[in-house]
């Protein structure tokens, strides 16, 4: 099966957030995912986006013998600002389904991440992983990722 990297189009928002919530399950919180459809996609199409994405898909035939994309991962980041490093890349979530684990998408995904930093000028690529998320750590210390045990994260929700 071949898998190609594309940019996220409007069109492909259901199927990604249908993968947010797979996301949100693994990560044992279905009911914080409360984002609509609607926002989600004006959010990264429409006249102002605050986020960007590129999905990782194959083709196959349908019954019908049309090509038939399926979409089997997705990184999704945003810029962030730092007033020590400048633009930066922040990579609020990736994921491949766990029926494609294993194929070397989560590479391809990360690898056109790297690229598209170094095209934009960012000067480094940011995120967060569960403690517990073993999987997820041993992949990022391929790429000598750095882990910071010393911040705490902070939010409030704002009503």
């Amino acid at each position: 099966m071949e898998i190609t990297i594309r940019r996220a189009v409007a069109a492909d928002c259901k199927r990604i957030l249908e993968l947010v919530r797979e996301l949100a399950v693994y990560e044992k919180a279905p009911q914080e995912v409360t984002v609509s459809l609607a926002h989600f996609t004006e959010s990264g199409f429409g006249p102002n986006p605050v986020w960007w994405a590129f999905v990782a898909t194959s083709f196959s035939l349908s019954a019908g013998g049309e090509p038939k994309e399926t979409i089997h991962g997705f990184a999704l980041y945003y810029i962030r600002f730092s007033t020590w490093k400048g633009k930066a890349m922040y990579l609020e979530d990736i994921l491949v389904t766990e029926k494609m684990r294993g194929h070397k998408i989560g590479t391809l995904l990360f690898d056109r991440l790297f690229e598209e930093a170094r095209e934009k000028g960012f000067r480094r690529i940011c995120w967060q992983v569960l403690e517990w998320n073993e999987p997820a750590i041993n992949f990022y210390k391929k790429y000598n990722a750095s882990f910071d045990g010393e911040w705490i994260n902070c939010a409030v929700d704002v009503h």
